[in-house]
Order: C-alpha cells, then structure tokens, then sequence
C-alpha cells in the first residue's frame, strides 16, 4: 500500500512537470524550439553543429602556438571556434552577461566528453578556472570559466580548486587591446594563494575564450611558481 502511494506520487510529479513544461516550455538559446527533458540550454540539433575544433595533437596544434616560446607546458586545446556575429557570439555573450551559467557546464559536459575519448585528461591532476577579480565576481554573480570546469570535471572525474588562484587586480577588458596591451594588462595580476596545494601536480588551467593566450598565460606563470607544478591549457573557445 506505501509503495502503491510512493508509485502514485511520482507519477503526480511527471505530470504537473510535464504540464509545466507545456505551458512553459524551455527554448533552444539558438533556435528557439522547445528542448526535450534530456537537452539544456541548447536543442541537440543546434549543439551538434556548433563549430568544433579537432585537434590531431595537443602539443602542435593552433591553440599550442599561442604559448611557444612564452612559457613551459604540457598541452593546449580548445572546445569550439569562435566568430563574431555567429552563435558561439551568441552563446558565449548568454553565458557571460546574461546569467546563464549553467550553460558553462552543459558546454563543458559536451566538450570534455569527446576530450576524454582522445586522451587530453591523462596525468592531469587538478583543473583550475581563470579566476574574476572578487569585485566583478560580485557584479556578475558568478564566474564563468567555473562552470566550464564543472563540466569538464563532470565527464573526467578530475577534481577542480576555485580558490587557490587569485585574481589580485582588477584589469580591464582584453576586447579591444592589441597582443602587446593584452599581455601588459594581465601581467602580475594572477598570484597563488595557497602554493602548496598546486605542488607537484599538472594543473590544467581554463578560460572561456582563447585569442592571444595572454590571460593563460599569466595565469600559468603564477602557477608554475608552486614547486614542481606543470601547466596545460584549455578554452571553450579559440578565436
């Protein structure tokens, strides 16, 4: 008779759920149809045509030579193309300035799930976003590259730290600096907060969007301060 109840309950729960999602249906970001119970965000249809990067090597590869010559590290890659006026634009600007956060994580599940299959998690021993400035933080309630993480952790099992990492001035906007200006602007910017929790670990650092590597990079010379720590790099995006 209890299981008979328990039965009757969820069965209740499907329905109002259901009828909810009737009358309030949750949109596709891109397209704008109503998603199915086993989609977030982004309809299937319009996730799997998104711009990927697929990356033979991840040591030669285009995201890599961003950081030749710049700074010592195991491995680089990236999730996605990214072009102005197309729906990466459209989806990078919901999840950064529009609240979406959990979109970062759905990404990140997408991304990292084919990451795993090629191997790019092996030896890495500790995920790391690049951090906000705990005033703009604030501002926007969250940070990105956090959730990106999450679903990167998600799919890899690879645990992730959000506080040893700081972000200690709060710099300006890279959008429209030349290379040059982008790396002076985050320069000495990023310090480690608790050295020794990155001691002898492969840490690998993530970051929304990748155009000059300027802001990984700085992120990974404070970093491989920590005795024994190694570097990779990885973005949702590269431009």
């Amino acid at each position: 008779m209890k299981q008979n109840s328990v039965n009757d309950s969820h069965r209740l729960s499907t329905i109002f759920s259901d009828l909810l999602c009737l009358a309030y249906p949750d949109l596709c970001l891109v397209c704008g149809v109503s998603l199915n119970r086993d989609e977030s965000h982004i309809c299937h249809n319009c996730l799997y045509m998104l711009p990927t990067i697929n990356h033979k090597s991840f040591t030669e590869n285009a995201a890599a030579e961003r950081f030749y010559g710049k700074i010592p590290f195991i491995k680089a890659t990236a999730g996605f193309h990214y072009q102005k006026e197309s729906n990466m634009q459209l989806i990078l600007e919901s999840l950064k300035y529009k609240g979406e956060k959990k979109l970062g994580e759905t990404l990140g599940t997408y991304a990292g799930s084919k990451l795993l299959r090629q191997g790019f998690f092996n030896e890495i021993d500790l995920m790391v976003p690049v951090p906000l400035h705990r005033k703009k933080q604030k501002q926007r309630g969250y940070n990105q590259s956090e959730w990106i993480v999450r679903g990167l952790s998600r799919v890899s099992n690879i645990p992730f730290d959000c506080h040893s990492l700081i972000r200690i001035v709060d710099n300006k906007s890279q959008t429209t600096k030349s290379i040059r200006d982008r790396w002076e602007n985050v320069a000495s910017v990023f310090s480690l907060e608790n050295p020794v929790s990155f001691e002898n670990k492969h840490i690998l650092l993530v970051d929304d969007v990748l155009t000059s590597g300027s802001t990984l990079e700085a992120c990974g010379q404070a970093v491989i301060k920590a005795a024994g720590a190694e570097v990779s790099f990885f973005a949702l995006a590269m431009a």
